[in-house]
Formats: structure tokens, C-alpha cells, sequence
């Protein structure tokens, strides 16, 4: 495809993601198709000739889109957003385009260098520690996903612990609702040992569970090595005490990882930030952009208050990644701050959209997203059928019919079933419950009316 042919077949691309974008609200939002029906449309071979690039068109709109779930809509109410934005796109254009690999400073100095200043923008945005910059001892790289982040900062902690103890006897704390990309870093880590702390009422870990199985742990012999704190649980939101925990760990000689990956966006309001009170005692913390800060999937932010560590447990350095630049210690390789020895050039699209939004129209739109949160949660609990099981301090509303699970999880089935919009049925404890989570770029009081609308007359048995 020549260069002519590709601004041709641009501009046919960018008008059909345009109209996607306009019209995505007229499409069903889960997918109906059957198991096995996309891979049934298409052929069994790849192809052996050149096709023409209509027919690569046709199939995408013929077959492909019938299968999409579609995250975009603003009736997306589902699991957390995983947000887009025309800014974030053309700029994951541009970095497409430039297929930049920018494993090391020498492969791409703005690569690097771009992402060192969007990072250290995110200190001063999200109220983070100062010396979390790259201008300090700690500092940021982005990352595929909060899942990567917490890998690495196992790996990490791992590192230093074994430093103590053994890797057999190292031991990594979690909540019964921390994420479970926890638990399966610590397998892939090679912790033999998790313990799943139990939380109080509103979910958030209970401090004073952690220190008696600390406690209970040393005393058979075991090295406590890793706690992680949740800001914004995935099943509710729940915030853990971050002082009281990191206190904790800090007594201990625990890494203390805090993992707000969908609320860490609600901290760039300042009026948020209580909840992150502590973080000066922690040793990592990861954000999403790509769920709540328009910002197309993958998008992650990891910070470590000492980087020291991190380059330690990271850092290999063979023949062919040596040169002037890396051996004058005078640059970051960021290829050191995460599993991958590849990168993407993340750091632009979330630069296109710090500057076309700027701080004060993200923080519109969250702020936006959670009032609409707060009505809906005020009409549930205004209605004797429905009752909010669980605090609801930022994007994310759940509850239950009061008629027990079964009434539950058939209103959860007939919200997905009708199209029109997608929620998460989950459960809490023995109790199902339904997750609304308000968020989507481009969703208003219009669609939140809609869905209560369909709530209140599918509370009543009525139809959709």
C-alpha cells in the first residue's frame, strides 16, 4: 500500500470509526451472536492472493461488527469504562504510524523522554508523593495494565525479600476483594503462600485481621513480604485504610502496593483524595487511564517510590542492548521497569488527551460521571424494591432487588437480554447483586434516565 493508496483508505477508515462513534448508540450493546459464529464466517485458510481493500471493508462490517460488545455505547454500564475519545485515537494513529519500539532512550529519545514528562504531570495531577517523580528516587513508566504493574511489583518485592527469607517462606496479603491479578502474580512469581484477609462492612480490608495473621505467620515461621491496598475495589469500590495497612507494612518490612486502577483517575478532583491518604508510607501504585481518563486501552501507570529496586529485580543487560547513552547512566531505559523487553509509544495518545481536555475538563466529566452515580443511587435507595449494598463513593452503584437473589439476577438477565444496555450481575457473599458502573465517555443524565426507566419497570416484572 503505497502512500497515496493508505491516505485514500485513511480517510475511508477515519470516516467509518467517525460514524461508528456517532451511531453507537443505536447498537445493540452485548453482542447476541452464538459461540462460534464469527469463526464459522470465516474462511478456513488465510488468504493466498492479494484482496481488494473494499472486501476487507465489507467483511468487517458483515462479519465482524455482529460480534463486537460494544464498549463505547453510551449505555455502557458494565464491569469499569474502558473509554476511548477522538483525541486518544488520533493520537494512537500518530504512534501507529510511527511504529516507534522504544525499549531504550537510544531507540527513540521522545519516546522515552514524552512519557518521563507525562508521568512526572501525573504527581502533581493525582496528588501523589513529589519523590515519586522521575526527578527523584521513585518514578513512573507506563504499562499494558494493572495487572502487569502488580506482577512487577511481586517480582520486586520477591527480590527483596529474598534477601531475608526464602522464597517458600514469603508470604503475600490480600483482601477478599482485592483483584485477582494478585493472586495469579503471586503464582507467577513463585509465592507459595497468599492469605486472603477478611473486610468489614463496607469492604474494605480490616487492619486489624492483616496484623493478627501477620503475627500468626511469623510465629510459624514465615517472612511476610507483600500487602496490596485496593483504592476502588472491583466488586464495589471499596477503599482500604491505606495508612493503617501501609503502617502495618512498614512495620513489618512488607512492600506495600496500592492498586487504585479504576479510581486512582478520580483523584485528579482534589476533593478525592481522601481517600489515598497514606501514600507517602506505600512502595507502588498504579492507575488505569484506559478505564476512566478517555484513553484508549492499553494505557497503565506504575510509581515506586524507590526505583532502586525495581532496576534490581529488571535489569539485564546483554551485548546487543549496550550503548553510550544506557552506559552513561544519564537516561532512562525503560525496558528496566517491566517484564516486556518491547514497548509501544503509550505515552502519546494520553499526551493528545491531557492537552486536547486539559486537567480541568477531566475532571468535569468525572465529576459528571460520579453525580450521575450518586442520583441513581438515591433513587435505589428511595424505592422500597431495591436496596444499594455497598458505599458508592465514586463511578460504580450496586444493589439488589429486595425479593432476594433469584429476583436479582433475572432483572440482571433482562437488563443484558433487552440490548439496550449492559450491567454486571456479581455477588457479594451469598447475595447476588448488580453492578452499574457510570462512566462511558460520552454518557449523560439521558442514558442514566433510560436505564432507571427499565429498572423501574423490570422491578415490577413489567416488560422492558
Amino acid at each position: 500500500m503505497d502512500p497515496d493508496e493508505f491516505r485514500r483508505r485513511g480517510y475511508e477508515m477515519v470516516d467509518w470509526v467517525a460514524d461508528y462513534l456517532a451511531n453507537v448508540a443505536e447498537y445493540p450493546v452485548n453482542s447476541h451472536v452464538e459461540p462460534g459464529a464469527i469463526r464459522d464466517a470465516l474462511p478456513a485458510a488465510a488468504p493466498e492472493h492479494p484482496e481488494p481493500f473494499v472486501d476487507v471493508m465489507r467483511d468487517l462490517d458483515g462479519i465482524i461488527m455482529p460480534g463486537v460488545t460494544h464498549w463505547q455505547s453510551p449505555s455502557w454500564f458494565a464491569y469499569f469504562p474502558a473509554n476511548s475519545s477522538g483525541p486518544s485515537l488520533l493520537g494512537e494513529m500518530a504512534a501507529a504510524g510511527l511504529g516507534v519500539q522504544g525499549m531504550l532512550w537510544s531507540t527513540s529519545p521522545a519516546a522515552t523522554e514524552l512519557e518521563t514528562v507525562v508521568v512526572d504531570w501525573f504527581v502533581d495531577l493525582l496528588g501523589l508523593p513529589e519523590e515519586w517523580k522521575t526527578t527523584g528516587p521513585g518514578g513512573g513508566v507506563i504499562q499494558m495494565s494493572a495487572s502487569d504493574s502488580s506482577l512487577v511489583a511481586l517480582v520486586t518485592a520477591r527480590e527483596v525479600a529474598t534477601q531475608h527469607a526464602p522464597l517458600d517462606k514469603l508470604v503475600v496479603y490480600a483482601s477478599d476483594q482485592t483483584h485477582s491479578s494478585v493472586e495469579k502474580g503471586a503464582r507467577i512469581a513463585g509465592f507459595s503462600h497468599v492469605r486472603i484477609i477478611p473486610t468489614d462492612a463496607e469492604y474494605a480490608m480490616d487492619p486489624g485481621a492483616l496484623a493478627s495473621q501477620i503475627a500468626a505467620d511469623r510465629a510459624d515461621g514465615l517472612h511476610p513480604a507483600f500487602v496490596a491496598i485496593s483504592i476502588g475495589t472491583t466488586a464495589t469500590t471499596a477503599v482500604d485504610p491505606v495508612r493503617a495497612i501501609a503502617t502495618i507494612a512498614r512495620e513489618n518490612d512488607m512492600w506495600a502496593h496500592v492498586d487504585a486502577a479504576y479510581a486512582g483517575s478520580a483523584m485528579i478532583c482534589p476533593e478525592f483524595r481522601r481517600h489515598q491518604d497514606g501514600l507517602e508510607l506505600v512502595d507502588s501504585y498504579t492507575f488505569n487511564p484506559h478505564k476512566w481518563m478517555f484513553t484508549n486501552f492499553d494505557c497503565n501507570l506504575y510509581y515506586v517510590a524507590d526505583r532502586r529496586p525495581l532496576l534490581d529485580a529488571m535489569s539485564i543487560l546483554p551485548p546487543y542492548l549496550r550503548n553510550e547513552a544506557t552506559l552513561s547512566g544519564k537516561v532512562i531505559d525503560y525496558r528496566d521497569w517491566h517484564v516486556p523487553l518491547g514497548r509501544r509509544f503509550r505515552s502519546l495518545k494520553l499526551w493528545f488527551v491531557l492537552r486536547h481536555y486539559g486537567a480541568e475538563g477531566i475532571r468535569y466529566h468525572i465529576r459528571e460521571h460520579i453525580q450521575l452515580t450518586q442520583d441513581l443511587a438515591m433513587r435505589l435507595n428511595n424505592d422500597p424494591r431495591f436496596e444499594v449494598v455497598a458505599p458508592h463513593p465514586f463511578g460504580l452503584v450496586v444493589f439488589r432487588h429486595v425479593d432476594g437473589n433469584e429476583a436479582t439476577t433475572d432483572l440482571a438477565n433482562r437488563l443484558n437480554a433487552s440490548g439496550r444496555v449492559a450491567v454486571t450481575p456479581t455477588t457479594l457473599g451469598e447475595q447476588s447483586a448488580i453492578r452499574v458502573s457510570i462512566g462511558q465517555t460520552t454518557t449523560s443524565s439521558t442514558h442514566v434516565n433510560a436505564l432507571w426507566e427499565m429498572i423501574d419497570n423490570a422491578g415490577d416484572g413489567t416488560d422492558i
